[in-house]
């Protein structure tokens, strides 16, 4: 078994990179499809750090990155692969409606079914990037058998 800090770490990146590349390509689609107002990149301060939007959903992703790392082996063995990742990004996106949006004083009944699916995109296309990206990250770090 894999050891727990490796998971971690492997979790961490998964889940940031996920953020970067998936989620970024695919609000890159969006935003050239004309349903995204601007790009999801951006370097607009959040309080109360100040620390760049990008980078601070970096940071949250790669921790849910992390939690997946933990239970990966029990949800992977009762889900699959990718189902584990759909189930990530619906975990992630039910934390963002009913705890993220009520703490800010927002709350899903302002969002209207488009923004309520490209909730349910990004949060799907994080969970499905974090899985390949685990995944891809563990078999790099184990050696290859001897031919």
């Amino acid at each position: 078994m894999t050891r727990v800090k490796t998971r971690l770490f492997l979790g961490f990146g998964a889940g940031a990179l996920s953020h970067l590349f998936f989620q970024g390509a695919l609000g890159t689609m969006l935003h050239w499809a004309g349903l995204l107002p601007e790009l999801i990149w951006s370097l607009e301060p959040v309080p109360p750090l100040a620390v760049p939007t990008t980078v601070n959903n970096m940071f949250w992703d790669g921790l849910w990155g992390m939690a997946y790392g933990l239970v990966e082996p029990r949800l992977t063995a009762l889900l699959g692969r990718p189902a584990s990742g759909l189930a990530l990004g619906f975990a992630s996106l039910l934390v963002f409606w009913l705890v993220v949006l009520p703490l800010k004083g927002s709350g899903l009944a302002g969002l209207d079914i488009i923004e309520i699916s490209i909730d349910v995109a990004f949060d799907l296309v994080f969970g499905l990037g974090t899985v390949l990206l685990f995944w891809a990250g563990l078999r790099l770090r184990r050696p290859s058998p001897p031919a």
